[in-house]
């Protein structure tokens, strides 16, 4: 069983406007997480925060290609880890495609299709409000989505 997660979404902006929302930690807050403790640099570990629910991880950042890639995995504090790779397609100087991909969960995992549908919502509501953020300026719809 393929275990990987692909979500894709078409943001009108150009793909170093889209990198930095992920990587720089002041921009970070306005769509995802609440903060991040720095500038996401491959060979980094990286907290990010989640004040309205009093959470917080970790990420192992892999890999980092400028404008085109980051590679980071996370959950290794629990038992299962993934890795996530966003990788950015500039379609022309108004365009970029953003394609997240997860991949490592258990496929002996006897919830493993909630678990897949979970990450797969998580990704696409990510996706969203990044594409309001930086299309729109819209920073409040982060850590709305009610579970």
């Amino acid at each position: 069983m393929d275990t990987q997660v692909t979500t894709k979404f078409k943001i009108y902006k150009q793909a170093n406007e889209v990198f930095e929302a992920i990587v720089d930690p002041f921009k970070i807050g306005n769509f995802w997480f609440s903060s991040s403790s720095e500038r996401w640099e491959q060979g980094k570990t990286i907290t990010l925060r989640y004040d309205e629910y009093e959470a917080e991880g970790i990420i192992h950042v892999l890999e980092v290609e400028k404008n085109k890639k980051i590679v980071f995995s996370w959950g290794g504090e629990s038992d299962e880890e993934t890795v996530v790779i966003i990788t950015l397609k500039e379609l022309d100087n108004a365009r970029t495609i953003i394609e997240v991909n997860e991949s490592g969960l258990n496929e002996d995992d006897p919830e493993i299709v909630n678990k897949m549908l979970g990450q797969k919502e998580g990704w696409v509501y990510m996706l969203t409000c990044l594409k309001c953020y930086l299309e729109n300026g819209v920073s409040d719809l982060r850590a709305s989505l009610i579970h």
